[in-house]
């Protein structure tokens, strides 16, 4: 049996699959949303927060620890203004901690 192996880039797996389309188009949403809220996080915290997924309606951030969480908590209904006025979609946004790893005992 003899194959040939074709390779393609990842943006053309994922233009030819309805199912990458679809992720890498809510994964690119994802990040210009952060782009549009950055400038409303405090400098010191900004390299804590990244883009998360988002579920319809609902779009989630990913914070390093708790006690950021805290902090962009005070902070998400100027976040969802913000996004809303910018036409963003946006009925509430979640916040997710890391879980770290425990060190070996």
């Amino acid at each position: 049996m003899n194959r040939r192996h074709q390779s393609f880039t990842l943006l053309q797996a994922t233009q030819d699959s309805p199912t990458l389309a679809h992720l890498s188009a809510l994964a690119s949403e994802s990040t210009t949303r952060l782009k549009l809220i950055e400038s409303l996080i405090p400098a010191t915290l900004r390299s804590a927060v990244r883009a998360g997924p988002i579920d319809g309606s609902v779009w989630c951030l990913i914070l390093d620890n708790n006690s950021i969480a805290a902090k962009i908590r005070q902070l998400l209904p100027a976040f969802e203004s913000h996004l809303r006025s910018n036409g963003c979609v946006v009925s509430a946004i979640r916040l997710k901690v890391l879980a770290k790893a425990l060190p070996p005992p």
